[in-house]
């Protein structure tokens, strides 16, 4: 028997006001800032790789309109993003290694390391510097006392630190009264500061005094740069794991996770995420002081809120898989898929960071050019648990397992995942970490042990390192029609079972393909008065898909094969008016966000090997569409937009994706039921099934489904 799995909804029509619809545009700029966000060289890992045209050399042409209007299809490339050259990149990150952590014997090491960690807006920070008027020599802000601008102490994707001395006065080592601060300066001209102040300063403002927060003394603007002035601090976790030979002991980090566990569940109490959480974000307390020992998690520039502040109520869902924010090799596979930031990234954040800080590399790290972030979410996605952790103790792959497994607005158990490594960390006396948050959880942390072992594993296991490939179908209520299917169909059978189908009054509605071979699903319910097809070598045939369209055809459905051919459907009796397509080496959401802003709507989506195509038309009958894009079958993703009104209307999946166009209809059908079925072999005994139920196939695709 194939393997079966699906999902269903079943929905009465409800009124227009019942829908929470989620804008397929972006919102107009607010007031002040909105989070800014670090993204990579090509966006998210959707968008990683650079995307073709769908025909060699010319412009776009412009057809004159006729019939119900003017086609066009769009030939444009995707514009190239800008990066510093590798080796001034290198040199920059080998001198701070060189000038800030004074780390001469591991300075190349480290530049290649640093090189794969950073965003790529960092390397373009340090381009723009050169451009900005030099910091201020001497600093008063606000009711500050009056500092000397010292040493540089590193510099990030929007700001620079320096050690600020005070002028007079001043004997602690920490708090106002310091004789030594740290002097954040971020230029009025840099992201985020177009509106006022930068975005950090607000998140500081609601987190100071939060535990493992550094505290934030004063704050104001100077001259071009906006200033705040901080406690000095002591050298990262990145520092500290270079001074120890680039590897940690399990028990120093396990009192790091247990503390950096405990700091992250106070931060999101305040309804904030990070959103950048690796070594370099977590400092120690400054040498010599009481806080020499206790950590501290800097850097909010990225943190974003993952409950409204007036309502209490979690973030709504989204997914732009143009947008990524993080550091990429330690970043959340659901931020490399531009999903809505919330608590559990965070905390898979930190997962790669201890496991980073003991087994000295992670497994996606050497990946360059523009398609890294989807190598790297690629990577993290097919690698399991038992491998990744296959060098660390049995805690931190229990840790990984379960922070993996969260659902997106789901409370993480902070107590229960500090008590995983309770058997690694020593007495105290011997703690290189102070671990005082952690200790506060007390009894309630002692009872979660007691049970540990009854549900260390997770219910649901999301990375196998087993990838795998199904049948991905869809099926809509209708009203009682004929439907018929044919699979394995190979291209000298096609023109049979097309015309034997027409004979009978029945048209092509989706059409997939699996192994070169093709799946046909025609029904009576197309409302199509004419229909034409081709089978091509060439993946979606631009000449003769322009001359159909002449004839006042339309693309109606697509499939390609692995070995590159197409079969392009194309019909009379739409209501489309305008059409264009794309063929792409990713998944263009640029370009269809770009094309939902003029307008038109995904109604065909196929792939050839890796290959994308996408067809786009004007006049769909639909009013919002949403992009679900993941490396297995998305789940969690589809079932939230049937909450919120959406129905899938487009599949396509790669051997590496699988991705869903989920549309709100401006007519609503009278009964929105939709289920969908993945299976390991072509659904044939389901289809009879859901057929006694007036359910019929919709959609249909063949690829990604299992990491």
């Amino acid at each position: 028997m194939p393997e079966l799995r699906g999902g269903v909804w079943r929905a009465r029509l409800r009124s227009k006001k019942d829908y929470d619809i989620q804008d397929a545009y972006p919102a107009a700029s607010p007031v002040l800032p909105a989070p800014r966000g670090r993204t990579g060289r090509r966006g998210g890992a959707a968008a990683g790789r650079g995307n073709k045209t769908v025909a060699e050399g010319g412009g776009r042409k412009t057809l004159k309109p006729r019939g119900k209007g003017c086609r066009a299809v769009d030939l444009c490339e995707d514009q190239p993003c800008q990066d510093l050259p590798e080796v001034i990149a290198r040199k920059a990150v080998t001198g701070k290694a060189q000038e800030d952590l004074g780390l001469n014997k591991v300075a190349d090491r480290a530049a290649d390391l640093m090189m794969d960690g950073e965003s790529g807006d960092k390397f373009a920070a340090a381009e723009d510097e050169s451009t900005t008027t030099p910091v201020p020599e001497r600093v008063q802000v606000g009711n500050s006392p009056e500092y000397i601008t010292d040493r540089k102490l590193g510099k990030g994707g929007f700001g620079q630190v320096y050690v600020g001395r005070r002028v007079s006065g001043g004997g602690s080592r920490t708090g106002p009264d310091a004789q030594e601060v740290a002097l954040k300066f971020e230029h009025r001209s840099s992201k985020g500061c177009n509106y006022g102040p930068p975005y950090e300063w607000q998140v500081y403002h609601t987190l100071n005094g939060c535990y493992g927060i550094p505290s934030v003394h004063y704050k104001g603007r100077l001259g071009d740069y906006y200033i705040l002035v901080m406690d000095m601090l002591g050298p990262s976790l990145w520092d500290v794991w270079n001074s120890v030979g680039q590897a940690m002991s399990a028990h120093m980090v396990a009192c790091i996770a247990v503390e950096a566990i405990s700091i992250l569940e106070k931060l999101h109490s305040k309804g904030f995420v990070h959103g950048d959480v690796k070594p370099e974000n977590f400092l120690l307390g400054h040498p010599g002081s009481v806080d020499e020992k206790k950590l501290f998690l800097i850097d909010l520039g990225l943190a974003s809120k993952w409950k409204e502040a007036s309502s209490g109520q979690h973030v709504d869902y989204d997914q732009r898989p143009d947008v990524f924010r993080g550091t990429i090799r330690y970043a959340s596979v659901h931020a490399h898929l531009g999903r809505t930031g919330s608590r559990r990234d965070d905390l898979e954040s930190l997962a790669y960071t201890l496991i980073f800080l003991i087994r000295g590399r992670l497994p996606w790290q050497g990946y360059q050019g523009d398609n890294k972030s989807f190598l790297v979410c690629k990577k993290k996605m097919a690698t399991s648990p038992e491998l990744l952790c296959c060098f660390c103790p049995a805690p931190f792959k229990h840790f990984l397992e379960m922070v993996t497994n969260m659902k997106f607005d789901e409370e993480p158990n902070y107590a229960k995942l500090i008590s995983l490594f309770d058997g690694l960390i020593e007495g105290p006396a011997s703690r290189p970490i102070k671990i005082d948050g952690a200790l506060k959880v007390g009894q309630k942390r002692g009872r979660m042990v007691v049970n540990l072992e009854d549900d260390e594993q997770p219910k649901k296991r999301v990375r196998l390192g087993s990838p795998a490939t199904q049948w991905m179908s869809v099926y809509n209520a209708r009203r009682p029609m004929k439907q018929r299917y044919h699979y394995n169909v190979a291209d000298s059978r096609l023109h049979q079972h097309i015309e034997k189908g027409n004979e009978d009054g029945l048209y092509i509605s989706c059409v997939s393909s699996s192994a070169n071979f093709w799946a046909l699903i025609m029904d009576a319910g197309t409302g199509f008065c004419s229909q034409v097809y081709e089978l091509s070598q060439v993946f979606l045939h631009k000449d003769w898909i322009m001359e159909q369209w002449e004839k006042n055809y339309y693309i109606t459905a697509i499939a390609g094969a692995t070995n590159g051919s197409s079969l392009v459907v194309m019909s009379k009796g739409t209501p489309y008016t305008q059409q264009s397509y794309k063929v792409s080496e990713s998944f263009p959401y640029k370009w269809i966000n770009k094309k939902w802003k003029e307008g038109f709507h995904v109604t065909s989506m196929a792939t050839a090997g890796n290959r994308w195509g996408v067809v786009m038309s004007r006049n769909a009958g639909y009013s919002h569409q949403v992009v679900e894009l993941d490396f297995l079958y998305p789940s969690e993703g589809i079932h939230r937009r049937w909450e919120t009104g959406y129905r899938i209307t487009s599949t396509a999946a790669t051997p590496d994706q699988a991705a869903f166009i989920l549309s709100i209809p401006k007519r609503k059908p009278m009964d929105e039921t939709q289920e969908t079925l993945r299976t390991s072999s072509f659904p044939s005994n389901h289809v009879k099934e859901k057929w006694s139920k007036n359910l019929y196939i919709a959609s249909i695709c063949y690829g990604r489904t299992v990491c």
